[in-house]
Protein backbone atom coordinates (compact mmCIF):
# COMPACT_ATOMS: atom_id res chain seq x y z
CA UNK A 1 0.00 0.00 0.00
CA UNK A 2 1.35 3.42 -0.96
CA UNK A 3 1.83 6.16 1.61
CA UNK A 4 -1.08 8.12 0.17
CA UNK A 5 -3.34 5.08 0.26
CA UNK A 6 -2.34 4.35 3.85
CA UNK A 7 -3.03 7.94 4.91
CA UNK A 8 -6.43 7.74 3.27
CA UNK A 9 -7.20 4.43 4.99
CA UNK A 10 -6.21 5.78 8.41
CA UNK A 11 -8.33 8.88 7.91
CA UNK A 12 -11.40 6.65 7.62
CA UNK A 13 -10.86 4.95 10.99
CA UNK A 14 -12.81 6.06 14.04
CA UNK A 15 -9.91 5.07 16.29
CA UNK A 16 -7.57 7.42 14.41
CA UNK A 17 -9.79 10.50 14.66
CA UNK A 18 -9.10 13.49 16.90
CA UNK A 19 -11.05 13.63 20.11
CA UNK A 20 -12.81 16.98 20.56
CA UNK A 21 -12.85 16.52 24.33
CA UNK A 22 -9.07 16.46 24.65
CA UNK A 23 -7.85 19.11 22.22
CA UNK A 24 -6.32 21.09 25.12
CA UNK A 25 -4.85 18.11 26.96
CA UNK A 26 -1.29 19.36 26.48
CA UNK A 27 -2.10 22.47 28.52
CA UNK A 28 -3.60 20.71 31.53
CA UNK A 29 -2.12 19.89 34.93
CA UNK A 30 -1.72 16.22 35.81
CA UNK A 31 -5.01 15.86 37.68
CA UNK A 32 -6.98 17.26 34.75
CA UNK A 33 -5.14 15.10 32.21
CA UNK A 34 -6.00 11.94 34.06
CA UNK A 35 -9.53 13.19 34.74
CA UNK A 36 -10.06 13.57 30.98
CA UNK A 37 -8.59 10.11 30.39
CA UNK A 38 -10.84 8.65 33.07
CA UNK A 39 -13.87 10.26 31.45
CA UNK A 40 -12.92 8.65 28.14
CA UNK A 41 -12.27 5.29 29.78
CA UNK A 42 -15.77 5.34 31.26
CA UNK A 43 -17.13 5.06 27.70
CA UNK A 44 -15.45 1.71 27.08
CA UNK A 45 -17.80 -0.65 28.98
CA UNK A 46 -20.77 1.01 27.27
CA UNK A 47 -19.24 0.25 23.87
CA UNK A 48 -18.58 -3.35 24.88
CA UNK A 49 -22.16 -3.69 26.12
CA UNK A 50 -23.44 -3.04 22.61
CA UNK A 51 -21.60 -6.09 21.23
CA UNK A 52 -22.48 -8.61 23.96
CA UNK A 53 -24.57 -10.77 21.56
CA UNK A 54 -21.57 -11.18 19.26
CA UNK A 55 -19.31 -12.00 22.20
CA UNK A 56 -21.80 -14.62 23.40
CA UNK A 57 -21.92 -16.15 19.93
CA UNK A 58 -18.14 -16.45 19.93
CA UNK A 59 -18.21 -18.02 23.40
CA UNK A 60 -20.61 -20.69 22.18
CA UNK A 61 -18.31 -21.60 19.28
CA UNK A 62 -15.23 -21.58 21.52
CA UNK A 63 -16.94 -23.82 24.09
CA UNK A 64 -17.94 -26.32 21.43
CA UNK A 65 -14.40 -26.29 20.02
CA UNK A 66 -12.97 -27.05 23.46
CA UNK A 67 -15.38 -29.98 23.87
CA UNK A 68 -14.00 -31.43 20.63
CA UNK A 69 -10.36 -30.91 21.69
CA UNK A 70 -10.05 -27.79 19.58
CA UNK A 71 -8.07 -24.74 20.64
CA UNK A 72 -8.64 -21.03 20.98
CA UNK A 73 -5.99 -19.06 19.12
CA UNK A 74 -5.49 -15.34 19.64
CA UNK A 75 -3.52 -13.59 16.91
CA UNK A 76 -2.53 -9.96 16.55
CA UNK A 77 0.28 -7.42 16.21
CA UNK A 78 1.62 -4.86 18.65
CA UNK A 79 -0.64 -4.06 21.60
CA UNK A 80 -3.39 -6.28 20.20
CA UNK A 81 -1.03 -9.24 20.00
CA UNK A 82 0.32 -8.62 23.49
CA UNK A 83 -3.19 -8.56 24.95
CA UNK A 84 -3.94 -11.90 23.32
CA UNK A 85 -0.75 -13.46 24.66
CA UNK A 86 -1.53 -12.06 28.12
CA UNK A 87 -5.03 -13.54 28.23
CA UNK A 88 -3.82 -16.90 26.95
CA UNK A 89 -1.01 -17.06 29.51
CA UNK A 90 -3.45 -16.51 32.38
CA UNK A 91 -5.63 -19.53 31.54
CA UNK A 92 -3.41 -22.35 32.89
CA UNK A 93 -3.03 -20.93 36.44
CA UNK A 94 -6.62 -19.69 36.60
CA UNK A 95 -8.47 -22.62 35.07
CA UNK A 96 -5.99 -25.49 35.22
CA UNK A 97 -5.82 -25.77 31.44
CA UNK A 98 -2.93 -27.06 29.39
CA UNK A 99 -0.72 -24.40 27.86
CA UNK A 100 -1.87 -25.26 24.35
CA UNK A 101 -5.62 -24.99 24.97
CA UNK A 102 -5.55 -21.20 24.59
CA UNK A 103 -2.64 -19.91 22.51
CA UNK A 104 -1.53 -16.33 21.96
CA UNK A 105 0.43 -15.44 18.82
CA UNK A 106 2.00 -12.04 18.21
CA UNK A 107 3.43 -10.86 14.91
CA UNK A 108 7.21 -11.02 15.10
CA UNK A 109 7.33 -13.80 17.68
CA UNK A 110 8.13 -13.82 21.38
CA UNK A 111 10.58 -10.94 21.13
CA UNK A 112 7.77 -8.68 19.91
CA UNK A 113 6.18 -8.90 23.36
CA UNK A 114 8.90 -6.59 24.66
CA UNK A 115 10.13 -4.70 21.62
CA UNK A 116 8.39 -3.72 18.41
CA UNK A 117 9.35 -5.83 15.40
CA UNK A 118 9.20 -3.47 12.45
CA UNK A 119 7.21 -4.62 9.46
CA UNK A 120 5.86 -7.83 11.01
CA UNK A 121 2.26 -6.60 11.04
CA UNK A 122 2.42 -5.69 7.33
CA UNK A 123 3.03 -9.26 6.19
CA UNK A 124 -0.12 -11.36 5.58
CA UNK A 125 1.98 -14.41 4.71
CA UNK A 126 3.54 -14.28 8.18
CA UNK A 127 0.08 -14.68 9.71
CA UNK A 128 -0.48 -17.79 7.61
CA UNK A 129 2.94 -19.17 8.51
CA UNK A 130 2.36 -18.64 12.23
CA UNK A 131 -0.89 -20.62 12.09
CA UNK A 132 0.75 -23.40 10.12
CA UNK A 133 3.55 -23.56 12.68
CA UNK A 134 1.07 -24.54 15.39
CA UNK A 135 -0.76 -27.03 13.14
CA UNK A 136 -3.90 -24.91 13.09
CA UNK A 137 -6.90 -26.91 11.88
CA UNK A 138 -10.61 -26.65 11.18
CA UNK A 139 -11.50 -27.70 14.74
CA UNK A 140 -9.75 -24.64 16.20
CA UNK A 141 -11.09 -21.11 16.67
CA UNK A 142 -8.95 -18.10 15.79
CA UNK A 143 -9.63 -14.61 17.12
CA UNK A 144 -7.90 -12.00 14.99
CA UNK A 145 -7.27 -8.87 17.07
CA UNK A 146 -6.58 -5.48 15.48
CA UNK A 147 -7.79 -2.15 16.83
CA UNK A 148 -7.73 -0.70 13.33
CA UNK A 149 -9.31 -3.78 11.79
CA UNK A 150 -6.97 -3.57 8.80
CA UNK A 151 -3.72 -5.24 9.92
CA UNK A 152 -2.41 -7.37 6.98
CA UNK A 153 -0.88 -9.96 9.35
CA UNK A 154 -4.30 -10.62 10.87
CA UNK A 155 -6.09 -10.53 7.52
CA UNK A 156 -3.76 -13.19 6.12
CA UNK A 157 -4.33 -15.47 9.10
CA UNK A 158 -8.12 -15.09 9.00
CA UNK A 159 -8.22 -15.80 5.26
CA UNK A 160 -6.18 -18.96 5.78
CA UNK A 161 -8.37 -20.11 8.69
CA UNK A 162 -11.49 -19.59 6.56
CA UNK A 163 -9.99 -21.73 3.82
CA UNK A 164 -9.62 -24.55 6.34
CA UNK A 165 -13.22 -24.18 7.48
CA UNK A 166 -12.32 -23.04 11.00
CA UNK A 167 -14.34 -20.60 13.07
CA UNK A 168 -12.95 -17.10 12.65
CA UNK A 169 -13.61 -14.16 14.96
CA UNK A 170 -12.59 -10.55 14.35
CA UNK A 171 -12.03 -8.17 17.27
CA UNK A 172 -11.55 -4.54 16.26
CA UNK A 173 -12.61 -1.08 17.41
CA UNK A 174 -13.72 0.23 14.03
CA UNK A 175 -17.10 -0.55 12.46
CA UNK A 176 -17.20 -2.26 9.06
CA UNK A 177 -13.48 -3.07 9.25
CA UNK A 178 -11.57 -5.28 6.83
CA UNK A 179 -11.26 -8.12 9.34
CA UNK A 180 -14.94 -7.82 10.27
CA UNK A 181 -15.82 -8.52 6.64
CA UNK A 182 -13.58 -11.60 6.58
CA UNK A 183 -14.45 -13.29 9.87
CA UNK A 184 -17.54 -15.39 10.55
CA UNK A 185 -18.14 -13.49 13.80
CA UNK A 186 -17.34 -9.80 14.14
CA UNK A 187 -16.92 -8.12 17.54
CA UNK A 188 -16.51 -4.37 17.12
CA UNK A 189 -16.84 -2.24 20.26
CA UNK A 190 -16.59 1.31 18.92
CA UNK A 191 -14.96 3.37 21.66
CA UNK A 192 -14.34 6.46 19.53
CA UNK A 193 -11.19 8.56 19.17
CA UNK A 194 -8.50 8.13 21.79
CA UNK A 195 -7.63 10.79 24.36
CA UNK A 196 -4.25 10.90 22.63
CA UNK A 197 -4.89 10.59 18.91
CA UNK A 198 -4.03 7.20 17.48
CA UNK A 199 -2.77 5.70 20.75
CA UNK A 200 -4.97 2.63 20.55
CA UNK A 201 -3.37 1.03 23.58
CA UNK A 202 -5.77 3.31 25.54
CA UNK A 203 -9.55 2.90 25.06
CA UNK A 204 -9.21 0.41 22.22
CA UNK A 205 -6.79 -1.72 24.22
CA UNK A 206 -9.06 -1.60 27.26
CA UNK A 207 -12.05 -2.69 25.18
CA UNK A 208 -10.06 -5.55 23.68
CA UNK A 209 -8.93 -6.68 27.13
CA UNK A 210 -12.52 -6.67 28.41
CA UNK A 211 -13.69 -8.75 25.45
CA UNK A 212 -10.83 -11.26 25.76
CA UNK A 213 -11.59 -11.63 29.48
CA UNK A 214 -15.17 -12.51 28.57
CA UNK A 215 -14.24 -14.97 25.82
CA UNK A 216 -12.03 -17.15 27.99
CA UNK A 217 -13.80 -16.76 31.32
CA UNK A 218 -17.29 -17.43 29.97
CA UNK A 219 -16.04 -20.39 27.91
CA UNK A 220 -14.30 -21.91 30.93
CA UNK A 221 -17.43 -21.45 33.05
CA UNK A 222 -19.44 -23.22 30.34
CA UNK A 223 -16.97 -26.10 30.59
CA UNK A 224 -17.62 -26.47 34.32
CA UNK A 225 -14.48 -24.83 35.62
CA UNK A 226 -16.37 -22.88 38.27
CA UNK A 227 -18.63 -23.77 41.17
CA UNK A 228 -21.02 -20.90 41.79
CA UNK A 229 -18.54 -18.04 41.20
CA UNK A 230 -15.49 -19.85 42.57
CA UNK A 231 -12.50 -20.98 40.48
CA UNK A 232 -12.45 -24.68 41.30
CA UNK A 233 -9.93 -25.85 38.72
CA UNK A 234 -7.14 -23.62 40.03
CA UNK A 235 -3.82 -25.44 40.27
CA UNK A 236 -2.12 -25.05 43.67
CA UNK A 237 1.41 -24.70 42.29
CA UNK A 238 2.84 -22.24 44.82
CA UNK A 239 2.27 -21.04 48.37
CA UNK A 240 -0.19 -18.33 47.37
CA UNK A 241 -2.24 -20.72 45.24
CA UNK A 242 -2.23 -23.37 47.98
CA UNK A 243 -3.70 -20.77 50.33
CA UNK A 244 -6.19 -19.73 47.66
CA UNK A 245 -7.21 -23.36 47.14
CA UNK A 246 -7.91 -23.72 50.85
CA UNK A 247 -9.88 -20.49 50.88
CA UNK A 248 -11.99 -21.62 47.91
CA UNK A 249 -12.79 -24.90 49.66
CA UNK A 250 -13.72 -23.02 52.83
CA UNK A 251 -15.94 -20.60 50.91
CA UNK A 252 -17.71 -23.40 49.05
CA UNK A 253 -18.32 -25.63 52.07
CA UNK A 254 -18.21 -23.35 55.15
CA UNK A 255 -15.58 -25.66 56.66
CA UNK A 256 -12.59 -24.42 58.65
CA UNK A 257 -9.02 -24.18 57.38
CA UNK A 258 -7.90 -27.38 59.11
CA UNK A 259 -10.64 -29.39 57.43
CA UNK A 260 -9.94 -27.81 54.05
CA UNK A 261 -6.21 -28.50 54.29
CA UNK A 262 -6.79 -32.10 55.36
CA UNK A 263 -9.07 -32.95 52.45
CA UNK A 264 -6.96 -31.04 49.96
CA UNK A 265 -3.96 -33.15 50.92
CA UNK A 266 -6.05 -36.29 50.45
CA UNK A 267 -6.99 -35.16 46.94
CA UNK A 268 -3.51 -33.93 45.95
CA UNK A 269 -4.94 -30.40 46.04
CA UNK A 270 -7.78 -31.11 43.65
CA UNK A 271 -10.09 -28.29 44.75
CA UNK A 272 -13.14 -29.54 42.89
CA UNK A 273 -12.83 -33.03 44.33
CA UNK A 274 -12.19 -31.73 47.86
CA UNK A 275 -15.36 -29.63 47.76
CA UNK A 276 -17.43 -32.56 46.52
CA UNK A 277 -16.10 -34.84 49.27
CA UNK A 278 -16.83 -32.33 52.02
CA UNK A 279 -20.29 -31.39 50.77
CA UNK A 280 -21.50 -34.93 50.07
CA UNK A 281 -19.35 -37.21 52.22
CA UNK A 282 -18.31 -39.39 49.28
CA UNK A 283 -14.89 -41.02 49.16
CA UNK A 284 -12.11 -39.84 46.89
CA UNK A 285 -12.77 -42.67 44.46
CA UNK A 286 -16.52 -42.08 44.43
CA UNK A 287 -15.96 -38.37 43.92
CA UNK A 288 -13.68 -38.91 40.95
CA UNK A 289 -16.26 -41.22 39.38
CA UNK A 290 -19.10 -38.77 39.91
CA UNK A 291 -17.15 -35.85 38.50
CA UNK A 292 -16.23 -37.89 35.43
CA UNK A 293 -19.88 -38.88 35.03
CA UNK A 294 -20.86 -35.22 35.10
CA UNK A 295 -18.10 -34.10 32.71
CA UNK A 296 -16.34 -32.22 35.50
CA UNK A 297 -19.32 -30.05 36.47
CA UNK A 298 -19.09 -29.85 40.25
CA UNK A 299 -22.53 -28.33 40.78
CA UNK A 300 -24.15 -31.17 38.86
CA UNK A 301 -22.23 -33.74 40.86
CA UNK A 302 -23.28 -32.06 44.11
CA UNK A 303 -26.90 -31.84 42.96
CA UNK A 304 -26.93 -35.60 42.47
CA UNK A 305 -26.89 -35.90 46.26
CA UNK A 306 -29.69 -33.42 46.97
Amino acid sequence: MTNDALLDALSQLVSEGRNPDTMDIDLLPSIDIIRRMNQQDALVPLAVEKVLPEIAQAVDFITEAFKKNGRLIYLGAGTSGRLGVLDASECPPTFGTSSDMVVGIIAGGQGAMFKAVEGAEDNPELGVEDLKNIDFSAKDVVVGIAASGRTPYVIGALDYANQLGATTVALSCNPSSDIAAIAKISISPVVGPEALTGSTRLKSGTAQKLVLNMLTTASMIRLGKSYQNLMVDVKASNAKLIARAARIVMQATDCNNARAQKVLKETDYDVKLAILMILTGVSKEQGLHQLAKRDGFLRRAVDDHL
